[in-house]
């Protein structure tokens, strides 16, 4: 009720620093960055053993019956998702070295300035 009274009274939020303290960014913790890879990289092998063992229980009707695209699903439901996974991890180690990079390019500049 203070607040209310507040804002009548021509006290403002401060509304800038409220969203600052809000959307300031934060580092997630490591062993969430390797959950992450261990779970693509879970994906990535499910989907593989998955396309594995459906093309070695195919039967030669089965692979006539293939002809028709309502048969698809799996094998494509199964490269989808390892292909998205796989994707994953690269960009992730990308951005891993990237960022390692960034910083030994930093300390470089910083020996050449005499810092």
């Amino acid at each position: 009720m203070s607040e209310a009274a507040g804002m009548r009274a021509g006290e403002g939020w401060d509304v800038e620093r409220m969203l600052g303290d809000a959307l300031r960014p934060i580092e997630p913790p490591e062993r969430l960055s390797g959950r992450f890879e261990d779970t693509l990289s879970a994906i990535t092998q499910a989907a593989a053993e998955e396309l594995s063992e459906w093309a070695e229980e195919l039967s030669e009707s089965e692979l006539r019956a293939l002809r028709d695209p309502r048969n698809w699903v799996r094998p494509v439901v199964a490269v989808g998702a390892g292909g998205v996974a796989a994707g994953a991890l690269v960009l992730v180690e990308a951005r891993r070295r990237g960022r390692r990079g960034a910083k030994g390019r930093l300390r470089s500049v910083g020996s050449r300035i005499g810092l």
